[in-house]
């Protein structure tokens, strides 16, 4: 039998939807995306990009980059995260990337229960990533983007294996972690990371 395609709400017109990806993560930024979508170039197959697979992903996210109305990627840092921790870290951004699209959107709808405290009309859509094609279209530039960085960032430090766990607290990476310490892109207010900080082994010593 075969599966009827996933149809997602389409939303007002200039709509800007936004998600984030690496909130949970013990390494590497956080990453957020927001797309306003063509009417007039519809994207097959977009849905929650933790629902596809990567090659999935990647060709969907060029899609986006050459039909969306306009889009935008943008992160706030490890520095970032430490200083002002994980959700205002992903709430700042978010603003970054509505701000970079170089349009204004009528309507800004976010992936979750929570705006950021900004200028534009906004609404949070609960699992929106699912059910609205504008925030879904967010959720895959944000995911790609960030796994290209966590690849960049395994031919830097191979000893984490970021490449395969994306910098999630895997038993893998707890692992490595206690063997090598932590590098310079590891989150030093997450607890997993702390720890091993505050009570390195012989092995754990930080890499500089």
């Amino acid at each position: 039998m075969r599966r009827q395609p996933v149809v997602l709400h389409l939303g007002p017109l200039g709509l800007c939807g936004v998600d984030e990806a690496g909130r949970g993560p013990l390494a590497g930024p956080v990453v957020a995306a927001a797309v306003m979508l063509d009417p007039g170039q519809p994207i097959d197959g977009l849905r929650d990009s933790k629902k596809l697979g990567a090659a999935v992903r990647e060709r969907l996210a060029d899609e986006i980059r050459a039909r969306a109305a306009a889009w935008c990627v943008a992160e706030a840092s490890v520095a970032e995260i430490d200083q002002l921790n994980i959700l205002q870290a992903t709430l700042l951004a978010m603003q970054r990337a509505v701000a970079g699209l170089g349009r204004t959107p009528d309507d800004v709808w976010v992936d979750g229960n929570r705006c950021p405290n900004w200028a534009w009309r906004s609404q949070a859509v609960v699992k929106g990533d699912d059910k609205v094609a504008a925030i879904a279209a967010a959720s895959i530039l944000a995911k790609t983007v960030r796994d290209q960085f966590m690849c960049r960032l395994h031919d830097e430090y191979p000893a984490y294996g970021f490449a395969r766990h994306m910098g999630y607290g895997t038993a893998a990476h707890l692992d490595a972690l206690k063997m090598h310490g932590a590098c310079p892109q590891h989150r030093r207010s997450f607890g997993p990371v702390k720890l091993v900080l505050d009570h390195p082994t012989p092995f754990g010593k930080e890499i500089p």
